[in-house]
């Protein structure tokens, strides 16, 4: 019978003197082998929580990306009006009330806008309608007049209601009025959202500014408050210098329309320079069809000269007016005005390209007070100019001008050119001389002698 200890197991032989004990499988069957780590479940359940945390994430943020480029077109319009708001509010109007009135002007001036172009609008594409069968007599006319054809506008008109490009058309017209009223209900939505924001932010700045701060130590509250003003100092300038550009484009325009005889020109003259500056990528064109369309129906010559003045002001103003505006009133460099244009585009699209150019403004200023500056050293090569040993002596038109004088000089005067030459032979030949002298007389002064001592031993006594 085997002893057995206090805890009822077998009690271990004394095995041989240089014996390994054998071991014992465990008591439950288990096989022998190394346990998992006790870290290793809780990592494991830690990196699932944390993959699925950012899934989460990435998938609500994929959900409340229209509404966050919402929210950030909101914040920046508040940042534009936020000086006439707070220009209202120092003559004791409340914040709210401010805030209303200055949303309710902006709002007056919109719709009054709109109106008149949607009635002359209306108008135009009614004359246009009227007249079209005059417009195509003209055209029918002179193509058989030029190509000695047998058009008739009866048979044109007939083919065109029998075809079947026109009946797919109209099919789907039809099927795609549910699509259009969708998007028109959308963008109502979109800018009914962005009105909401944009008045809350406008009228709760200083609520929204204080409950910021409230997180922060008073260090990072100076510079959260500096930020803020820079941003609204910043998007200021920025609609200041869209509203003169847009001013400059209107009277431009005007003239043009008004010396061509077109009708509605102050109508069209100001959607051209709103529509241009103040919608991003498509504002140009879109501005620039609607006043073709109309000299179209004045004269379509008129519609040609109307697109040539259109591209050329553009370009105009995309390399001259635009750059330096924007960098006097934005205080950045045309350079990266421009390239800020292409990053917002290609970041956020068309609202990109609108609050890139505020957007780095404030940045550059903010972080442009972080940055220590030294005074530059007053050397050639800061202002451009390349030293001696870059540029490599003396240029080529230099050297021929060098010479053509030199060569000049010798045709005209050879007699002095001979007579200097003997002249600083001369001159060469009694300094040598002169040199040899010297080092000669130097060279016997400085020498020693034995007879000097009893040379200087005897002049006395030879003298006395």
């Amino acid at each position: 019978m085997a002893v057995t200890d206090e805890t009822g197991h077998d009690a271990q032989q004394a095995s041989p003197t240089g014996a390994t004990p054998p071991i014992r499988p465990p008591a439950d069957g288990a096989a022998p082998g190394p346990g998992m780590p006790r870290w290793l479940p809780r990592a494991m359940v830690l990196a699932l929580a944390l993959v699925a945390v950012f899934q989460l994430g990435s998938w609500a943020f994929h959900q409340l990306i229209g509404l966050l480029i919402n929210i950030l077109i909101a914040f920046f319009l508040a940042l534009a009006i936020e000086p006439a708001v707070s220009r209202l509010a120092a003559y004791g109007m409340r914040r709210g009330l401010a805030t209303f009135l200055v949303f309710l002007g902006l709002l007056i001036v919109s719709a009054g806008f709109i109106t008149l172009l949607g009635s002359m609008l209306a108008g135009q594409i009614i004359k246009m309608i009227e007249d079209f069968p005059d417009y195509l007599d003209s055209v029918i006319n002179w193509v058989n007049t030029h190509f000695h054809t047998d058009l008739r506008r009866v048979d044109i008109q007939e083919g065109l209601l029998h075809s079947d490009w026109l009946r797919k058309y109209v099919q789907n017209s039809a099927t795609g009025v549910l699509d259009v009223s969708t998007q028109v209900l959308g963008g109502l939505f979109q800018l009914l959202t962005i009105g909401l924001f944009s008045f809350y932010f406008a009228a709760d700045g200083p609520r929204l500014r204080r409950a910021l701060c409230s997180v922060l130590p008073p260090a990072r509250q100076a510079e959260v408050l500096r930020a803020w003003e820079i941003a609204v100092d910043k998007t200021g300038g920025y609609i200041y210098s869209r509203g003169l550009m847009a001013l400059v484009s209107g009277v431009a325009h005007y003239i043009l329309l008004q010396a061509l005889g077109i009708p509605y020109a102050p109508v069209l003259a100001v959607w051209v320079g709103l529509v241009s500056q103040f919608i991003p990528t498509i504002g140009t064109y879109l501005a620039g069809a609607l006043p073709m369309l109309i000299a179209f129906t004045v004269d379509p010559w008129y519609a040609l000269w109307v697109l040539i003045f259109v591209v050329v002001y553009q370009q105009f103003e995309n390399y001259m007016l635009q750059p330096k505006l924007t960098a006097k009133t934005v205080d950045i460099h045309p350079a990266v005005a421009f390239g800020s244009v292409i990053a917002g585009t290609a970041l956020l699209g068309a609202v990109g390209a609108l609050i890139s150019i505020p957007a780095v403004a404030t940045l550059q200023a903010f972080l442009g007070a972080y940055v220590k500056r030294y005074a530059v050293t007053d050397d050639p090569r800061v202002h451009g100019h390349r030293t001696a040993r870059e540029s490599g002596g003396p240029g080529l038109v230099t050297r021929v001008r060098r010479l053509w004088e030199g060569r000049t000089g010798v045709e005209e005067s050879p007699a002095a050119d001979s007579a200097g030459t003997s002249d600083s032979v001369g001159t060469g030949d009694s300094a040598a001389t002169t040199s040899a002298t010297t080092t000669d007389s130097g060279t016997a002064d400085s020498r020693p002698t034995d007879s000097d001592p009893q040379d200087s031993g005897e002049g006395p006594s030879g003298s006395s």
